[in-house]
């Protein structure tokens, strides 16, 4: 009895060891908004509930384990979805963890994770610019990711989604500040036809020392994402930006240049600047980005908004937005919402 008792505390010492140097977190975060959308082109405006005023929901889990002599394995699975009618995904036909889907190692050497995972245009664009990763009232987000099919014709300058499926990613550590990102996109398609060699390739780095932010990106893309294809008519398209940001306690300012070009068509030239002051228990944001194409038309986009802080993990928001396109109607959005962190 004495033995056994011995023994059953000694696994449940084991047990509790193995515990502390592993954990897995359920997260998300949820984000609505009630109010009037009309972009550029729109014959129309919109009156919607919507999700993702200022950050697209998702929820899942991640975890890591602790190997010991400073190695961790770790993973990622969530899923982004639309609160206003609990449908996964951004959009119809999103896969179901396209936000995240790997695993990989960490250590001294930096990080090397596998799967679906972020493209190397990500982070500096919403970083670098005051409404972050809104993909409903962000102008330099929207110029980059959201596509209108309007009549308009207007087309992201992001070659290939803001995530990478089939993908390898290098993260360095961090250098007095600076941190860079190295991506390798596999095709997973046999190699057939056009379909030989065909990848996306890509890098970015993040600079942070006190008030000053810098960043600069570039991609080289032959694939479609989510859903793995090459483009058509097996094109290539290139994609680079520098950004900066700088923090004067009473404001902070944002300024990114970038271009995007392809096989195919016009080179697309895009400048934003931005900034944010913080007013009480919140902030006051204000963005423009303008995109021109060489020899064709220009599109120019300006946000204004106010962010309250509720909690740490609860904020109240809102936005009016105006959006133009060159011989196009003009669009004006506004929208009041509440986002809440978990």
């Amino acid at each position: 009895m004495k033995k056994s008792l011995l023994s059953m505390l000694a696994l449940a010492a084991v047990a509790g060891g193995a515990q502390a140097q592993s954990s897995v977190q359920v997260m998300g975060l949820m984000d609505g908004f009630a109010g009037s959308i009309r972009m550029a082109g729109d014959s129309g405006a919109t009156k919607q509930v919507g999700s993702g005023g200022m950050t697209t929901s998702w929820v899942g889990f991640k975890g890591t384990e602790d190997l010991g002599g400073g190695l961790k394995a770790n993973f990622a699975l969530t899923s982004f979805m639309r609160i206003n009618s609990g449908t996964p995904g951004r959009f119809t036909g999103d896969n179901f963890f396209s936000r995240d889907a790997n695993l990989g190692l960490s250590g001294d050497f930096g990080a090397v994770t596998i799967g679906r995972g972020l493209a190397p245009n990500f982070l500096p664009t919403v970083i670098f610019n005051p409404f972050g990763d809104s993909f409903t009232f962000s102008p330099l987000v929207l110029h980059a990711n959201v596509g209108l099919f309007n009549g308009t014709g207007w087309t992201a300058t992001t070659p290939s989604d803001t995530g990478w499926s089939n993908e390898i990613i290098y993260s360095t550590p961090k250098f007095g500040g600076l941190s860079g990102n190295v991506h390798y996109q596999f095709s997973n398609l046999a190699d057939t036809g056009g379909n030989s060699g065909k990848k996306n390739v890509g890098a970015n780095a993040l600079y942070f020392n006190g008030p000053l932010a810098l960043t600069a990106f570039y991609e080289r893309d032959q694939l479609t994402n989510p859903t793995v294809t090459t483009f058509s008519p097996l094109n290539t398209k290139t994609d680079w930006m520098l950004g900066g940001s700088y923090d004067f306690s009473v404001a902070k300012a944002f300024l990114t240049y970038g271009q995007a070009n392809n096989d195919l068509t016009p080179k697309a030239k895009t400048t934003s600047i931005g900034a944010s002051a913080p007013v009480g228990a919140g902030k006051f944001l204000a963005a423009y980005a303008q995109t021109k194409i060489d020899g064709g038309a220009s599109r120019k986009t300006a946000s204004f908004g106010y962010d309250y802080f509720l909690s740490k993990r609860t904020d109240i928001y809102a936005v009016y937005m105006n959006d133009k396109i060159t011989a196009k109607s003009t669009g004006n959005s506004f929208g009041v919402g509440i986002r809440h962190s978990f």
